[in-house]
């Protein structure tokens, strides 16, 4: 399945990118395992998606938890709880 990724704030910083086009595994099914996968990237992609870091999560523009479901072609994005203009 491929989705559209976008990071903000200084989960972008951290990153390097604000935004990435992506084909997960099958296995990949929802939000929290998006975040999980990135995570396996190690070093910073490690750090700022870490799982005590306070992190924002949206799926296609709506705020949403870990365990919503993701489709082909959906955007997920993530960023911090407060972000500045």
């Amino acid at each position: 399945m491929q989705i559209e990724l976008r990071f903000f704030a200084s989960v972008r910083e951290a990153v390097g990118t604000g935004k990435e086009t992506l084909s997960v595994p099958d296995e990949v099914q929802t939000v929290g395992q998006v975040r999980a996968f990135l995570k396996r990237r190690g070093g910073a992609w490690a750090e700022a998606l870490a799982d005590g870091r306070a992190l924002r999560m949206a799926f296609n523009q709506q705020m949403t938890g870990a365990d919503t479901p993701i489709s082909e072609g959906g955007e997920v994005a993530f960023f911090p709880p407060v972000t500045g203009g």
